[in-house]
């Protein structure tokens, strides 16, 4: 079609292009070819590419942020925001997410069937907005927020995937999305209006996010720290309970990983609350959640796209040809890992598995590694190491969950019964 960019999949076989009469189309397998390319999009050629249509439509939707820009822009916004994701910093988050966890839990009863992943939603949510304004939220915005926040959840897939004059139509779904944006906007930019006029730093991160300044100007961004809060929540709350649900779907099935889990746990933490210091002494929980990343990776599409004629191995891409790869095919390539397909945390501590670059990349590579790692790995295991020394979470029997790939690849339905550890 006239006009329409080229699209390369940089997939775990190889670099396959999409046009049937291309060369290289037809090609089911390319031994050790697909973790190389991908390896050299993400960091070899990774300062040369931007980010891609998906990224693109992302920026349309939320604004210019990190995670959406490409190139000195992007250098430069990475480096004044790295202080948000310091180890200082995280460590400083983590009693807020163990807070906000014992509240999810305390409303649940035994025999109770609860919807997983709505309920990771929320957890996830409330980690996020108590992080970043840091109570400084009355109960009644903080619930409009968190509830904004969920529309724009919601929508955000289906917006990414529409055609751009689909979205100027005036219906419904359209007008609730952008209420829902604006309205987090203005509560956003409420809460810095109210900081900045106060003597008091009550250390969130919107603190941290309005203390980097801009290199050009010299000013605080507030006009960005909007962009920023939207971006850090689509990225970091479906993605966070989408993995959450999976590993909770996953210690159901196998007690026999469940039970490591919780030797674990008594073993480090007694009787004690989670901290930050006890984030790397589990690591048998670390690898149940890096296998749920392998396995059940939230991310099924990563694009960039060539800003010149680009080579890459044996192929000259033009200016603008699009390159995706699939980390969800990626992490289950039977080239790479033995027995692709089952849940098995041992894979990453019996130092038996061996991969090259770009054959596991959960939070991306070279230059657009995501920033929130750590903090994403330490929100997990401090939920993971709360709920589960209170409660387990029960499969009906013969029950079925079937995946569905939207925003995130995730379950499409996922409702389990809630049991106490301890008889109360």
């Amino acid at each position: 079609m006239a006009g329409q960019p080229r699209i390369h999949r940089v997939a775990s076989q190889g670099l396959r292009p999409a046009g049937r009469n291309h060369p290289a189309a037809g090609h089911t397998h390319d031994r050790g070819t697909g973790p190389e390319l991908i390896q050299t999009m993400l960091t070899k050629l990774g300062p040369s590419l931007d980010k891609g249509r998906f990224y693109e439509k992302m920026g349309q939707l939320v604004g210019e942020a990190v995670i959406t820009v490409a190139g000195s822009e992007h250098t430069q916004k990475r480096r004044r925001l790295q202080p948000v994701f310091s180890r200082p910093k995280i460590a400083s988050y983590v009693d807020v997410m163990r807070s906000e966890a014992n509240a999810a839990i305390e409303e649940w009863v035994p025999g109770q069937a609860v919807d997983v992943r709505e309920a990771m939603i929320k957890l996830s949510l409330d980690m996020l907005v108590k992080t970043v304004f840091a109570g400084s939220l009355d109960s009644a915005v903080f619930a409009r927020l968190c509830e904004n926040l969920s529309v724009i959840l919601s929508g955000i897939g289906v917006r990414l995937m529409m055609p751009d004059w689909v979205e100027r139509l005036p219906i419904a779904f359209n007008r609730r999305f952008l209420k829902a944006r604006d309205d987090i906007r203005a509560t956003i930019g409420e809460a810095i209006a109210a900081l900045q006029s106060s003597e008091d730093d009550a250390g969130g991160m919107l603190s941290m996010l309005l203390l980097a300044e801009d290199e050009a100007i010299g000013r605080p961004l507030t006009d960005k720290v909007c962009s920023e809060v939207l971006t850090l929540a689509l990225a970091g709350t479906e993605t966070t309970a989408t993995v959450l649900s999976w590993v909770l779907y996953e210690l159901a099935s196998r007690p026999e990983i469940e039970a490591r889990v919780l030797t674990e746990l008594d073993q480090i933490l007694s009787d004690r609350p989670m901290t930050f210091d006890a984030v790397d002494q589990l690591p048998y929980l670390s690898s149940v959640i890096t296998e749920a990343l392998r396995l059940h990776h939230p991310g099924w599409i990563i694009t960039r796209r060539t800003v010149t004629e680009t080579r890459l191995a044996t192929w000259t891409l033009p200016a603008g040809t699009e390159l995706a790869y699939c980390q969800h095919a990626l992490h289950r390539d039977p080239d790479l890992y033995s027995d692709p397909l089952t849940f098995n945390p041992d894979r990453w501590l019996d130092g038996t598995l061996t991969l090259p670059p770009g054959a596991f990349v959960p939070f991306g590579g070279g230059v657009h590694r995501c920033m929130g790692e750590r903090l994403a790995m330490t929100e997990m295991i401090t939920a993971l190491a709360t709920m589960l020394r209170r409660w387990r979470l029960e499969l009906a029997p013969g029950q079925t969950v079937r995946t569905v790939a939207w925003a995130t690849v995730r379950p499409r339905s996922l409702v389990m019964t809630v049991r106490p550890r301890k008889e109360e």
